[in-house]
C-alpha cells in the first residue's frame, strides 16, 4: 500500500512517500519535516562523476553520508542519473530523505531566475533549521551544473555552501578514448550546448562540445564545411560515458551516428 506523510507548506505541496522522497510542487516549505540531525546547515554541491560509480571520490561518498537531506534535481529518484550512480557505491542513500526538485530547462532568463529563486526558498528552509543539504550532480558541480544556481543564492544569503568535486565527463571521455586533451601550448575550449556552433568554430586547439546531442547534426555539417575549407581535425564522440549504455565513436562519420543528451564531442585541430 502506498503511504505518504504530509508536511505543512504555504506555497509548496511537499510530501514524503514510502521511498522517503520529498517531492515538491511549489516555492517553499514552512516545516521541512522532522528530519534527523542538527548541524551547521551547509549546502553541498556533490559531483558524482560521469556515470561509472567507481569514479566517485571518497569525499563525495562521505559527504553524502553526512547530509540530512539529499537533493535530487529531478521529478523522482528513478529519473535522476546521479542517484542511480550513487546508490551503487553508497547503498545508505536508499534510506535517506530525498528532496526531489525538478529544475526547468527554459531559455527565458526572467522565468528561469524566478524558478531558481523558488527552488532556493525550498532549500533555504532546511538550511535555516541547521540541516545539511547535499545536491547531487553528474560530473563536476563547477562545470555547467544546475547546482551553481543554488550555490550562488546560498552564498548571497549568507549561508555556507561548498563544492565537492567530481570527475568531469570530458576527462572521463578522453580516458575512455585513450587521448590527451591539451598538449604543449594547445588551447582547450569547453563549449556548452547552448553556445553558437558558428562562434565555436572560430576557436583553435581542442574544442569540447558538452551535451551536444540536440545540435549534433548541425555540428557535423559545420565541421564538414570547415574540412572542405582546408582545416584538419581529429574528431571523437562518447555518449553516456561510464554508463551501461556507453558508446564510443571515432572519426567524423562515426560521430555523426552518435545520439543522446549526454553526448560529448571532442574536436582536435591538426596543424
Amino acid at each position: 500500500m502506498y503511504h505518504e506523510r504530509k508536511i505543512q507548506s504555504k506555497n509548496y505541496g511537499v510530501y514524503v512517500n514510502m521511498n522517503k522522497e520529498l517531492v515538491t510542487t511549489g516555492s517553499g516549505a514552512d516545516d521541512p519535516g522532522e528530519l534527523h540531525g542538527q548541524n551547521s546547515g551547509i549546502l553541498y554541491g556533490i559531483g558524482v562523476g560521469p556515470g561509472n560509480p567507481k569514479l566517485m571520490t571518497l569525499e563525495a561518498i562521505e559527504t553524502i553520508r553526512s547530509c540530512d537531506v539529499i537533493l535530487l534535481p529531478a521529478v523522482s529518484k528513478d529519473e535522476c542519473y546521479a542517484y542511480r550512480i550513487v546508490r551503487q557505491v553508497c547503498p545508505k542513500i536508499e534510506d535517506m530523505p530525498l528532496l526531489c526538485l525538478p529544475f526547468p530547462m527554459i531559455r527565458n532568463k526572467q522565468e528561469l531566475a524566478l524558478a531558481h529563486n523558488k527552488a532556493y526558498e525550498t532549500v533555504k528552509a532546511y538550511l535555516d533549521r541547521g540541516q545539511s543539504v547535499g545536491m547531487l550532480t553528474i560530473g563536476d558541480p563547477a562545470i555547467y551544473s544546475t547546482y551553481l544556481y543554488m550555490h550562488k543564492r546560498a552564498l548571497n544569503d549568507g549561508k555556507t555552501a561548498r563544492i565537492i568535486n567530481g570527475v568531469p565527463s570530458f576527462c572521463a571521455a578522453a580516458a575512455r578514448l585513450g587521448i590527451g586533451l591539451g598538449e604543449n601550448t594547445q588551447e582547450i575550449h569547453i563549449i556548452p550546448a547552448s553556445y553558437s556552433i558558428a562562434d565555436a568554430l572560430q576557436y583553435h586547439g581542442v574544442c569540447i562540445y558538452m551535451k551536444s546531442g540536440k545540435k549534433l547534426q548541425q555540428l557535423i555539417e559545420a565541421l564538414k564545411e570547415q574540412i572542405k575549407s582546408g582545416r584538419k581535425y581529429e574528431i571523437y564522440a562518447v555518449s553516456d560515458c561510464g554508463m551501461p549504455t556507453e558508446r564510443v565513436y571515432r572519426g567524423l562519420e562515426e560521430a555523426a551516428e552518435a545520439s543522446g543528451y549526454l553526448t560529448i564531442v571532442i574536436v582536435k585541430e591538426i596543424h
